[in-house]
């Protein structure tokens, strides 16, 4: 069983919950992935802007909130996945802004394959 950390760094854009346009990631076959950190930082220096991320199980064919329009203030940072989130195989982890170029996003991964 092999174990990696990876990182993922992305612009959020204002796309809504419609597939894999705003897929900030998703876990690659016979994969297991371990979101370990998650920060979203707004980058505007005037404006708040909201934040929403969903995961899309792919086994169960649907996608749930992780949060939904949550404002993250001018200049700062949320971390909205409050402790270890688990993808399976095909799973993906989606996000997006309430405004274009507001808001951007890091993420640690383990993989475990």
């Amino acid at each position: 069983m092999a174990e990696t950390f990876v990182n993922k760094v992305a612009d959020l854009g204002t796309t809504s919950d419609d597939g894999a346009s705003n897929g900030i990631y998703t876990a690659g076959s016979g994969v297991t992935a371990i979101v370990v950190h998650c920060q979203v930082a707004n980058i505007d220096g005037t404006n708040a802007a909201d934040l929403n991320m969903d995961l899309h199980d792919t086994s169960a064919s649907a996608a749930k909130a992780i949060v939904s329009t949550l404002s993250v203030p001018a200049d700062s940072a949320v971390n909205p996945i409050g402790g270890k989130l688990v993808l399976e195989t095909g799973d993906t982890l989606r996000a997006w802004a309430g405004a274009a170029s507001d808001l951007e996003i890091t993420l640690g991964i383990l993989e475990i394959s």
